[in-house]
C-alpha cells in the first residue's frame, strides 16, 4: 500500500528544490491549458511580465496590489503563529476602513498631518477589537476560531454594506448608494507616483521581524504557537499572550483597511477589501510566516494577479481563463508544502528496501 511518511528533517536546498520544480511544474502545466485556448504559451507568459513591469504605470500597478496584501500578510502570521487560525482579515481590514473612514468623514477641517495619524490609530483600532472579539471567545470559551474569524467577515461587510446604503450614503451622489469622498488632508500623499503605503508596508515588516525575533512578546507569542503546556509551564500567562497577539494582527489588517480607504478608493465602500484577506492566507502560508519573506511572496503574487489582468486585454483571454491559469499555478506551489512536509512510499519502494535487506 501506499504510504505517508512525515519528513523529520529536510535541508533548506531540498525545500528550495520542491518549490523551484513545482513552479516548472506548474507552468508547464499552465502552458498546456494555454495551448488548448489556442495561444503560445511563451507569449503569454512574457505579455504577464509585461504586464506588471512593460512600463512605470503597470509597475507602479504592481506595487499598489502588493502593499495591502503584504501588510495583511503581516496580521495573519501573526495569529497563524499561536495556531491561531484567522480567516477574519476581510473583517478586520472593513473595521479598520470603517474607523478611519469615521474620522476622515466627520473631522475633514483638520489639516492632514494631524488627520491621518489619527485616521491610523482608528484603523489599528478597529481591526484589532474586531480580531480581539473572537480571540477573547477563544481564550476563555474554547470556541472555533476558525468558524468565528470567517462570520466576523460577513457581520463587517454588511455593517459597512448598510452604510453606504443607509445613514453615511451621499446625498449629493443623485441616488447612487455611495459614502462622500474624503477630503484632500484624509489622503494619503504620494512618494514617486506611488501613495506612502509602500513606506509603511517596509517600516512595518522591519518592525514585526524584531518584533517576533527579538523581544519578549514575540518570543512569548511563538512559544504559545510550538506548546500552549510548554508556555504555562514557562509561566506565560497564555491567555494574554493570545490576546495581544490577537490586537496585533487585526491591527496590522485594520492598518490595511485605512491605506485602501484613504489612498485608493478615496472614501469607504463594501469594495475596499477586495478579497486581500483571504488571499493574504496563501501569502502568509507559503512565506512560512517570515516577514521578509512575505515581502517576496506577496511581490510575485500581485505579478501573477496584475499580469493576469493583463492578458485578458493582450490575448482576449476571458476573465475565467486568466483565473484559472493563476489557480493552476497556485495549485501546484501549494502542492508542493505537502511533498515537503511528507514522503510517499510507495509499493515498489517497500519491495526494493526488502530486497537489499
Amino acid at each position: 500500500m501506499i504510504r505517508l511518511i512525515k519528513k523529520a528533517d529536510i535541508s533548506q536546498s531540498q525545500i528550495m528544490t520542491i518549490r523551484i520544480m513545482a513552479v516548472f511544474l506548474s507552468l508547464f502545466t499552465a502552458g498546456v491549458f494555454i495551448l488548448f485556448l489556442g495561444h503560445n504559451p511563451f507569449s503569454v507568459y512574457g505579455s504577464m511580465m509585461s504586464g506588471s513591469f512593460g512600463s512605470l504605470y503597470r509597475l507602479q500597478e504592481t506595487i499598489l496590489k502588493t502593499i495591502p496584501l503584504l501588510i495583511t500578510s503581516l496580521g495573519i502570521a501573526v495569529a497563524f503563529r499561536m495556531k491561531f487560525w484567522n480567516i477574519g482579515a476581510e473583517g478586520q481590514i472593513c473595521m479598520g476602513a470603517f474607523c478611519a473612514s469615521f474620522f476622515a468623514l466627520h473631522f475633514s477641517e483638520l489639516p492632514s498631518l494631524i488627520l491621518l495619524p489619527i485616521m491610523m490609530v482608528a484603523g489599528i483600532v478597529g481591526g484589532g477589537v474586531w480580531a480581539l472579539i473572537p480571540g477573547v471567545f477563544k481564550a476563555y470559551f474554547g470556541t472555533n476560531e476558525t468558524l468565528f474569524t470567517l462570520m466576523m467577515n460577513y457581520i463587517a461587510l454588511k455593517w459597512i454594506t448598510y452604510l453606504q446604503y443607509g445613514p453615511w450614503k451621499d446625498p449629493d451622489a443623485l441616488g447612487f448608494p455611495k459614502i462622500k469622498n474624503f477630503s484632500e488632508s484624509a489622503i494619503l500623499p504620494n512618494i514617486f507616483g506611488i501613495h506612502i503605503g509602500w513606506i509603511i508596508a517596509l517600516l512595518l515588516v522591519a518592525i514585526m521581524h524584531f518584533f517576533i525575533h527579538y523581544t519578549k512578546k514575540g518570543y512569548e507569542i511563538t512559544v504559545v504557537g510550538e506548546s500552549e503546556n510548554t508556555a504555562r509551564y514557562a509561566g506565560m500567562d497564555v491567555k494574554k499572550v493570545v490576546l495581544i497577539g490577537l490586537l496585533i494582527s487585526g491591527g496590522l489588517c485594520g492598518i490595511t483597511g485605512m491605506i485602501q480607504a484613504s489612498a485608493i478608493s478615496n472614501t469607504l465602500s463594501v469594495e475596499v477589501s477586495g478579497g486581500v484577506g483571504f488571499t493574504a492566507i496563501i501569502t502568509t502560508w507559503l512565506s512560512g510566516l517570515s516577514a521578509p519573506m512575505i515581502v517576496l511572496i506577496s511581490f510575485l503574487f500581485a505579478i501573477l494577479v496584475q499580469g493576469g489582468s493583463f492578458i485578458q486585454t493582450a490575448f482576449q483571454i476571458p476573465q475565467s481563463a486568466a483565473q484559472m491559469l493563476q489557480g493552476v499555478i497556485l495549485f501546484f506551489v501549494l502542492g508542493s508544502e505537502f511533498f515537503i512536509q511528507y514522503q510517499v512510499i510507495f509499493p515498489w519502494n517497500q519491495y526494493m528496501q526488502k530486497e537489499e535487506n
